[in-house]
């Protein structure tokens, strides 16, 4: 099993350092000038000069790449001592512990440095984790929804086949399934927080946060999680009611599900030990992939919501070509994927012995 993880670990390191090529350079051939943006188009070139340079991006493509390389990383090589140049051990751009110094040159442990925006000159770790929390609430909150209520109706349809349950619940996913995000956040935000907000006490144009009664300041206001989450789900809701329905009527026809029935088994015992199990390899596939997806930003949800999370600084930032921010979120939404499909691999693993050998 040790062997099997290591594996999985080192071809998600792989991914990664892919994806790290890629995002590099596709947002160092793009037309544009970082310095210009920073200073306007009436800067002078001696201004633009020290911004590419404190970039580093007076360098050599190769070269700007390690130095990108660098900053990612958690062990990282450093300049102690000189100030000009782009490897110097910056307390202000890096948390570091120092491991090992040899001369001027230091070894230390660091967090990922993603840099700075190019428009708020913030950091980018702190716009994303400001960020993150909120769309990490929304997904899990919408994947939480789609599985419990997908696994029930899954269930009862694969029990009941051919039944009006069934058949209405065939029909429910596949119009869930083809239902645009971007469509179904504005027609629940319509319906439910406009034109039935008398009832439901949503209001469209609310914001995800209220003020307490006494003006101590901020709190998240939960009730405008609903129509988000609600609306972010029902994609992945449709999905698994499928997957749950066809694998469970696959399950269920198995030998050993028919040696359960005849020694007596009910119907509740032989799903929850038996066939329930059996059947999870798909949905957990499905929810994985969904549940990062989602954590990656939904975008349009968010929008349409005001959900300040992931999806709206991604959009924000491309229309402001903040580069720094958009490819620290790219990166960051990879890592979610990498990590989540080990995660899932290792379940498998633990789920199905048989994986282990491949």
């Amino acid at each position: 099993m040790l062997q099997y993880i290591v594996k999985r670990l080192f071809y998600g390191l792989l991914v990664m350092l892919g994806v790290i090529i890629i995002v590099f350079l596709l947002f160092n051939v793009l037309p544009g000038d970082p310095a210009r943006m920073m200073l306007g188009q009436r800067a002078d070139i001696a201004s633009v000069e020290a911004i590419n340079k404190d970039l580093g991006r007076d360098k050599p493509l190769f070269t700007q790449f390690f130095n990108y390389l660098n900053d990612l990383s958690f062990i990282s090589v450093h300049n102690k001592k000189n100030t000009e140049s782009y490897w110097y051990l910056d307390s202000s751009k890096y948390s570091f512990v120092k491991l090992i110094q040899i001369n001027d040159i230091a070894f230390v442990l660091k967090k990922p440095y993603l840099r700075r925006s190019y428009q708020s000159k913030r950091m980018v770790t702190e716009i994303i984790s400001e960020a993150f929390p909120k769309t990490a609430l929304l997904a899990t909150v919408s994947m939480l929804i789609a599985l419990i209520i997908g696994l029930i109706i899954g269930i009862f349809s694969a029990l009941k086949k051919d039944g009006i349950f069934d058949k209405i619940s065939l029909v429910i996913s596949a119009v869930g399934m083809s239902l645009p995000s971007f469509f179904a956040a504005i027609l629940f935000a319509w319906i439910f927080a406009y034109l039935l907000a008398d009832y439901t006490g949503l209001n469209m144009f609310g914001s995800m946060y209220s003020v307490d009664d006494l003006g101590n300041g901020e709190y998240l206001d939960l009730k405008n999680l609903i129509l988000p989450a609600i609306t972010l789900g029902i994609r992945p809701l449709a999905v698994i009611v499928e997957l749950t329905r066809s694998s469970m009527l696959d399950v269920m026809s198995q030998d050993y599900i028919r040696t359960a029935k005849a020694k007596g088994l009910t119907t509740y015992k032989i799903i929850t030990r038996h066939a329930l199990k059996n059947a999870m390899n798909p949905v957990i596939t499905a929810v994985s992939g969904w549940l990062a997806s989602l954590m990656a930003g939904a975008v349009f949800v968010e929008y349409v919501f005001d959900w300040k999370g992931v999806g709206v600084i991604i959009v924000d930032a491309l229309e402001k070509y903040d580069f720094p921010v958009v490819m620290g979120v790219l990166l960051f939404i990879s890592i979610i994927l990498v990590i989540i499909n080990i995660f899932v691999d290792i379940l498998y693993g633990l789920l199905d012995p048989r994986i282990r050998v491949t």
